[in-house]
């Protein structure tokens, strides 16, 4: 096993690799979008359509939606490779160049026995919450199921504990996990990200300042800066090993980010994980965040809510005729086709890539594909949020400054995260019904912050939004 290298691309062309994988996912159910995927001659800058492709060619077929999900992880297994072994037989294959034992902590302080979200300077619960929760879904902020979701919680704190649950976190320092707040609550985790010294600091203070028990991965032989923590994309086997000998049910939930290619090595490498764990221990349940920046397809009833935004407006129509007619009619577009049902949002953002709709997209479709195959799976729609890896780009920081003026809410990072570590404990224990199609389960329990809502369509309104937005931010 390569384990300078772990799991990589098998060419330095990472848009040839990516176009194999979707161009498979398409092949059954749209095989004209397949071939327009193998055909493409400038995928960076058209690579947008055919991902939306790949979420229309599901919508009111079920099973066309499953073969999407089940052929695009089907052949990102093929593809992705460790040394000379394709990805689908690491972990089973490789000798181990590294054994981990385990190092575990337990918090010091009380188990919180509420849901309460810092927001805005405050920390709100009870009535409060639920009023914010209430405004939210009446500004087309959060759905309806969201909000019904964390209200369940609210009324059962007796589920924030998880016990009997051990909630695997594969990135336990990123910044939209739910490591801090299953910690504030008194869980048991797996603490899962890399090796260095200053990520393993800020996993173990949370630790020590917690009310759970945080079990991380130790090393017996190690290069690394640090004597615990694990690399996933360089060390699998070792961790898929580690794992199995972990008691409890495991849920794995993989919230890791990576700039560019690395992060669909790092997706790819959990979802090597995913398919190890959900067949060597069936009950494993499964957890994701879907990035608000992808394809959806959503309910009618956020279509009518963008309908009537578009027909009161923000924008004077006179202004938008004219902004319309200046730019050849990119901006200011219309979110949806009146009365579509379902809608398509399509708010992929050009600036984030490729690699990042391919990663995201690949928790999609394991989601699909464990549901079907009778696993817990967690998947919701977080709100955009103001996180590191957004603000450092300018062009993105710029638009999410001014993003409030096309109605959509920006969330901070302890918002965000608390809020979907709530919606995780609902899925986990009130459960979460199979609906008639792929589509609708992601849309239950969205929190889209308004871009499902929203009158016009994001990236027609993206441009606008970051020059409202640059005063924002040079004040």
């Amino acid at each position: 096993m390569n384990v300078i290298e772990g799991v990589a691309f098998p060419t330095e062309s990472t848009s040839a690799t990516a176009r194999e994988v979707l161009s498979a996912a398409l092949a059954k159910a749209d095989p004209v979008g397949a071939r327009a995927v193998e055909n493409e001659t400038a995928w960076r800058r058209e690579y947008l359509l055919h991902f939306r492709r790949a979420v229309e060619a599901g919508v009111g077929d079920p099973a066309a939606a499953l073969a999407v999900a089940e052929d695009g992880l089907a052949a990102l297994h093929a593809r992705m490779v460790v040394g000379d072994l394709p990805l689908e037989r690491v972990i089973a294959e490789s000798s181990l160049d590294q054994v981990f034992h385990t190092t575990s902590v337990r918090g010091t302080a009380e188990p919180e026995t509420e849901v309460s979200l810092p927001y805005r300077g405050e920390r709100l619960r009870g009535d409060a919450l639920r009023r914010q929760l209430a405004h939210w879904r009446e500004e087309g902020v959060v759905s309806a199921s969201c909000v019904e979701a964390v209200e369940t919680v609210m009324d059962h704190p007796e589920w924030l504990r998880l016990d009997g649950d051990v909630v695997v976190v594969v990135g336990a320092g990123a910044e939209m996990g739910p490591y801090r707040a299953l910690q504030r609550w008194g869980a048991e985790v797996v603490a899962l990200d890399l090796p260095r010294g200053d990520v393993q600091d800020r996993v173990r203070q949370v630790a020590a300042e917690g009310a759970g028990t945080v079990h991380v991965p130790s090393r017996i032989l190690t290069d690394a800066d640090a004597d615990v923590g694990a690399d996933v994309v360089r060390e699998l086997p070792a961790v898929a090993h580690w794992l199995d000998g972990i008691e409890g049910r495991l849920v794995l939930g993989n919230y890791c980010y990576a700039d560019g290619a690395q992060h669909v090595r790092v997706s790819a490498a959990a979802d090597a994980l995913a398919a190890h764990l959900t067949r060597t221990r069936p009950d494993t349940a499964l957890a994701f965040l879907a990035t608000p920046t992808d394809v959806f397809a959503v309910p009618r009833e956020d279509v009518e809510a963008s309908e009537e935004a578009y027909g009161t407006g923000r924008v004077a129509r006179t202004a938008r005729g004219a902004l319309r007619t200046l730019s050849g009619g990119r901006l200011l577009q219309r979110n949806y086709p009146p009365g579509a049902d379902p809608g398509i949002c399509d708010a992929l953002v050009p600036q984030q890539g490729p690699n990042y709709a391919l990663a995201k997209r690949v928790q999609r479709w394991r989601a699909t594909a464990a549901r079907a195959s009778g696993s817990t799976v967690s998947l919701n729609v977080a709100p955009a949020t103001r996180t590191r890896s957004v603000v450092k780009n300018r062009a993105l920081a710029a638009a999410y400054a001014g993003a409030h003026r096309f109605g959509v809410e920006i969330f901070d990072p302890a918002t965000s995260n608390t809020l979907m570590a709530a919606l995780l404990v609902h899925d986990l224990r009130a459960g979460v019904p199979s609906q008639p199609e792929p589509w609708q389960d992601e849309a239950r329990g969205a929190a889209h912050g308004g871009l499902w809502t929203a009158a016009y369509h994001p990236r027609s309104a993206l441009g606008l939004a970051a020059v409202l937005g640059i005063g924002s931010l040079r004040g």
